[in-house]
C-alpha cells in the first residue's frame, strides 16, 4: 500500500490529481494522495509537494483546496513549535462531559456496529493507514458519543499511524473534542453511510444531530479499557563514527534523502528511547520507518540517546534538521521546509492561510 524506495514515492508525487481532490476527498474512495506517511516521515515536504506540482502547469486558484490541506499540515507543527508541551493537554477549553480517561472497550476490538468505523480500525491496525474522515467520526465517537477524553484514543491512533505526527494527530483530536475549536464535532449515520457507501441502519449513530448531542453513553460503548502501548526499537549496536567528518543526524520526523546531500558525512538515524516511550509506535510504522531510511545512502541506524550519542564529540560538527522533539539536540541546526516563510501563532486556520496565500500566488 506504501511503497518505501525514494523514485517510487516521487512517483506517487507526480500522480496527484489536485483538482479531483477537491471535489470527492471526502469519500471513501476518492482521490486522496496517501503522501501524509512521506511527508509526516520527512521524505518529502510540503513546499516540495506544490513545487511539483507548479512544474506540471498547475495554478494556485485551480488547486487551492489540495494546497491547503498541505497548509493544515505545516499550521499544525506552527502551533507545536509554538506551545510546545501544552498541545499534549487541553488546549483552549476543557474537554466537557467527560466520563472516563480510558477507551472504548470496542473500539480496541473494532466492534462498534458502525461498519465503516470498525473498518478503519482493522484497516489502521493492520495497514498503518486510515481514511481522513473515517478518523475524524472515529474521533467523534469516542470523545463526544463515548464521552471519552481525547488524550488516550489519540496516543492510541497515533500508535499505528505511518503518518504518525503528534501534531496533526493530537490538535485533530482537540478539534473534534471541542478543546481547540469552538464546538464539538459530530456525524450520524447518514453521513458516514454517504461517504463510505455503507447501508448501516439503526445504530447509535442513526439519529438526528440534535439527537446526537443529547445521546446518552450508548451500551455498546459503555465498557472502556487502557490500550498496551509499547515501542520495541532495534537493539543498541555500535556504530562506526568517523571523527574527522560531520555528523548528521536524522530521526523518526526527518528521513530525507535529499537533505546535505553534497555532504561528506556521517549518516546516523537516531532512535531515541525517551522519545518512543512518551510517543509509543507501533512495529509496522518502526519497520517503515527503516526501510525508509535506506534511501540515505551509508546510513547507520543507532538505539540510544542524543547525550550518549554526543558524548565527545564537537558540536561544531553535528547537523539535523529543526523540530520541536529536537530541542535537546546541540550543534548546527537546519531551519526544515516549510511550505512558506510565514511563522507565528495564529488563532486559526484562517488567520494563518491569509498570510501564507500571497506566498504561494507569487
Amino acid at each position: 500500500m506504501f511503497p518505501t524506495s525514494y523514485n517510487e514515492i516521487l512517483a506517487l508525487v507526480d500522480e496527484i490529481d489536485p483538482v479531483k481532490y477537491a471535489y470527492n476527498r471526502n469519500y471513501i474512495d476518492g482521490n486522496v494522495t496517501r503522501l501524509s506517511p512521506y511527508i509526516s516521515r520527512g521524505v518529502i515536504s510540503t513546499i516540495f509537494v506544490y513545487e511539483r506540482l507548479q512544474q506540471r502547469g498547475f495554478k494556485l486558484w485551480q488547486i487551492e483546496k489540495f494546497v491547503q490541506e498541505l497548509a493544515w499540515r505545516d499550521y499544525w507543527q506552527l502551533i507545536w513549535c509554538n506551545e510546545g508541551n501544552r498541545i499534549d493537554k487541553d488546549l483552549k477549553a476543557q474537554q466537557l462531559n467527560v466520563r472516563s480517561k480510558e477507551m472504548p472497550e470496542a473500539m480496541l476490538r473494532a466492534n462498534t456496529g458502525i461498519s465503516a468505523i470498525d473498518e478503519g480500525i482493522k484497516t489502521l491496525m493492520s495497514t498503518g493507514y486510515i481514511h481522513n474522515h473515517v478518523r475524524m467520526y472515529l474521533a467523534a465517537v469516542v470523545c463526544n458519543v463515548a464521552q471519552c477524553n481525547w488524550e488516550r484514543a489519540a496516543q492510541w491512533m497515533y500508535y499505528h499511524l505511518l503518518d504518525a505526527d503528534w501534531a496533526s494527530n493530537a490538535l485533530s483530536w482537540q478539534w473534534v473534542a471541542g478543546t481547540n475549536s469552538n464546538k464539538k464535532y459530530y456525524a450520524n449515520q447518514e453521513n458516514i453511510n454517504k461517504y463510505c457507501y455503507t447501508n448501516d441502519s439503526n445504530t447509535f449513530l442513526d439519529k438526528s444531530y440534535e439527537e446526537l448531542m443529547m445521546l446518552t453513553v450508548p451500551e455498546q460503548l459503555s465498557k472502556t479499557a487502557i490500550p498496551e502501548l509499547i515501542t520495541v526499537l532495534p537493539p543498541k549496536q555500535n556504530v562506526n563514527i568517523h571523527p574527522d567528518k560531520p555528523l548528521l543526524i536524522y530521526n523518526f520526523y526527518n528521513l530525507d534523502p535529499l537533505w546535505r546531500k553534497e555532504f561528506d558525512a556521517n549518516r546516523l538515524l537516531l532512535l531515541e528511547p525517551s522519545v518512543f516511550e512518551k510517543y509509543p509506535l507501533a512495529q509496522h510504522t518502526i519497520d517503515f520507518v527503516l526501510k525508509l531510511s535506506e534511501n540515505i545512502p551509508g546510513i547507520q541506524v543507532c538505539t540510544g540517546e542524543f547525550s550518549e550519542l554526543s558524548n565527545g564529540f564537537n558540536y561544531d560538527k553535528i547537523y539535523f534538521k529543526e523540530h520541536p522533539l529536537n530541542s535537546h539536540y546541540h550543534g548546527n541546526c537546519d531551519e526544515r521546509d516549510w511550505l512558506t516563510p510565514v511563522k507565528g501563532n495564529f488563532p486559526s486556520f484562517f488567520s494563518y492561510w491569509r498570510k501564507a496565500k500571497p506566498y504561494l500566488q507569487k
